[in-house]
């Protein structure tokens, strides 16, 4: 081989070098990452609750495998939705998570057989080596979930809670609720409203408007799930060209910090598949990291 033809040799060694590097730089030059081969929780500053801040660039993308909720009743057993995509930053505090899927339809409308576009994350209550059942725990060992609904969203946004605002072309004749008889702000009126809203009336949470688009809950096993004792997460949800981008911020778990390994678990609803409670597509525990930071 002539000197030139080493020259020649020296410099695409080099150019692939350099290429091959710039590709596992994060977020250089807005390449994508590498695959990840669990969800890594990346140290940031802050913690974004826009699901397009270019922040998330920096954290790496773990595709989560989901399956069929086959185990207990009402059971899904048509497969829907395939897999979540998952970034995660911490600021050593709070962990925000980003989850993005595809999903033809937009379903935030509640209505009777309507239901709402949903995601959750899900950690033990308590970091240890022997975790509780994916399926959203064991009696005595719980787990903390957090849901996202699009409903939620909606009502966040600005959409109101009324039947002009969630069925627009509807014909209206009258609502006692809304009689001119009676006060605004009245008892009287209260109780009407009350009585044309049976889920509030009887104190359901899950519906009716909110100042926030997700909840935690609490859960020791299929069929126990409650609203956790204090609401510290928050979050918010975009619709995209092909689905949504979630991001859910939340409390790091008891036993897990900043170098800390656990586990998490993720599930999706798609509403146009009749999907709601039970019926979902879910993955089973993935490792969790969480980086420790300069």
């Amino acid at each position: 081989m002539t000197s030139r033809q080493h020259r020649i040799v020296a410099v695409a060694f080099a150019v692939a070098t350099l290429a091959a590097l710039a590709a596992l730089a994060p977020g250089c030059g807005g390449r994508p990452l590498p695959p990840a081969t669990e969800v890594v929780a990346v140290r940031a500053d802050r913690l974004p609750e826009d699901p397009q801040d270019p922040a998330w660039q920096r954290a790496p993308a773990y595709r989560a495998q989901l399956i069929l909720q086959d185990l207990v009743e009402p059971r899904l057993v048509t497969p829907s939705t395939p897999s979540v995509v998952v970034r995660a930053l911490t600021d050593g505090r709070q962990v925000a998570f980003l989850l993005e899927w595809d999903d033809a339809t937009q379903d935030d409308v509640p209505a009777a057989a309507r239901f709402s576009d949903a995601c959750a994350v899900q950690l033990p209550q308590t970091t240890e080596a022997d975790v509780p059942d994916p399926q959203m725990g064991n009696a005595g060992r719980a787990v903390e979930i957090t849901l996202w609904r699009a409903s939620w969203q909606a009502w966040v946004d600005g959409r109101a809670d009324d039947i002009r605002s969630i069925f627009p072309n509807a014909s209206i004749d009258h609502y006692p609720f809304e009689a001119p008889s009676l006060e605004p702000g009245s008892d009287a009126q209260r109780d009407m409203a009350a009585r044309y809203a049976p889920a509030r009336r009887l104190g359901n949470s899950m519906e009716g408007p909110r100042e926030r688009p997700v909840e935690d809950l609490v859960g020791e096993g299929p069929g126990t799930l409650s609203p956790a004792a204090d609401q510290r997460s928050s979050g918010r949800g975009a619709r995209t060209e092909s689905g949504w981008r979630v991001v859910i911020v939340r409390p790091l778990p008891a036993g897990l910090g900043p170098g800390g390994r656990g586990e998490i678990a993720f599930a999706v609803w798609n509403g146009a598949k009749q999907e709601v409670g039970s019926r979902k597509m879910r993955s089973p525990w993935v490792p969790l990291s969480v980086e420790t930071g300069a």
